[in-house]
């Protein structure tokens, strides 16, 4: 799943929605249902899920591209999981008492996490955490 390689990173998604669309679930990985739970909250991006080698080579805006849409929601959950930036995880309890909508706190966090790692490649300096987090606490 981790690469640089973008056919391959896309294979991943195409694949675990084929197994999601084949019923099965004994035979995923554990991002593989991470991943179809995402895919899950977006039925818009489910008819290009089911055709690989349609979309396999499709060129997006970086602003209309479900694979990274759905790799930011990957990352917001990896990040709160392994509470990394450390104090991710309770702005994510806070938040999700807030709004009580996972995939609306997700889109939240992850216009963060997008806003920063677009700064940090602008600027050619690496991410900073607390940057990151004082806008996540931002959030109302």
């Amino acid at each position: 799943m981790f690469t640089n390689h973008r056919e391959a990173y896309r294979q991943a998604f195409f694949e675990a929605w084929e197994k999601h669309l084949k019923k099965q679930t004994l035979e995923l990985e554990p991002v593989e249902a991470q991943l179809i739970e995402i895919m899950l909250y977006h039925p818009e991006y489910h008819a290009l899920l089911e055709k690989p080698a349609a979309f396999q080579q499709q060129e997006f805006t970086l602003e209309e591209n479900p694979f990274f849409h759905m790799s930011l929601h990957l990352a917001v959950r990896e990040q709160i999981r392994t509470n990394r930036p450390t104090g991710i995880a309770q702005i994510h309890q806070e938040l999700m008492a807030a709004y009580q909508d996972i995939h609306q706190v997700e889109h939240l966090m992850m216009t963060c996490l997008a806003q920063m790692l677009w700064k940090a490649q602008q600027t050619g300096e690496m991410p900073n955490d607390e940057n990151y987090l004082e806008k996540l606490r931002e959030i109302k």
